[in-house]
């Protein structure tokens, strides 16, 4: 091999681990953030803002987040938009706590869970190199429908409607989801398919996220709470 072919082929290679660096740094900030507003918002027990605004706090500041990934707001929406999130897991947290005998060790168990997927998920990728861009369209139409679905059962719950074991059904649906997110968005990072760390966060967060709550749903409802 030339050199200047060798240079050709370092570069975008030098390029992606400096965006995969840049992401995980990121992503532990980002967690460690989302985890005190949590710890904040279980201390002073925040209430639950409710569906609809949680839902508008989440999409204006993921819009902001991206409109703004090539600048330093970026950032600071990055965080708005964790400790966000984080904030609102909070009463969740409470409620498990308060009204479950085992609620700590459910949030540990879902935690730990959640640690040890995305770290292995995250291994397969870079150690195998493998590219999974061609998952980018089905985790799209997938994530979509498990969305609206969710949304529709939680409609039809505030009917009367029995809906427990369709909403098992959906969060068993997103950790599959989330787990092929994780393989997606990694192997895009290595590959070249992402070139933006905020972005980049923003989808590892969501997922890590996605798959908390998920599971703990399921060990939740696995244990007879």
């Amino acid at each position: 091999m030339t050199p200047s072919r060798t240079l050709t082929v370092g570069i975008p290679a030098l390029a992606a681990n400096q965006v995969l660096r840049n992401t995980y740094v990121l992503l532990s900030m980002t967690l460690l953030f989302s985890a005190f507003m949590a710890s904040i918002s279980m201390i002073f027990q925040w209430p639950y803002p409710g569906l609809i605004l949680t839902l508008v706090g989440y999409f204006g500041l993921l819009y902001l987040t991206s409109r703004y990934r090539n600048s330093g707001l970026g950032l600071l929406f990055v965080f708005a938009l964790t400790g966000f999130m984080g904030a609102t897991l909070g009463p969740i947290l409470n409620a498990y706590l308060t009204y479950s005998n085992t609620g700590a060790q459910l949030v540990a168990t879902a935690l730990g869970m959640t640690g040890v997927i995305f770290l292995a998920l995250s291994a397969y990728v870079l150690v195998t190199r493998k590219d999974f861009s061609f998952m980018g369209g089905m985790l799209f139409i997938g994530i979509l429908v498990a969305f609206l679905a969710g949304l529709g059962l939680v409609a039809a719950a505030a009917f009367g409607m029995q809906v427990s074991g369709a909403m098992l059904g959906i969060s068993a649906m997103f950790v599959l989801l989330m787990s092929g997110l994780i393989l997606y968005q990694t192997s895009e990072i290595i590959h070249g398919g992402e070139t933006n760390y905020i972005m980049a966060t923003v989808t590892l967060f969501v997922a890590l996220f996605n798959l908390f709550t998920s599971l703990l749903h399921l060990l939740t409802a696995f244990g007879d709470e």
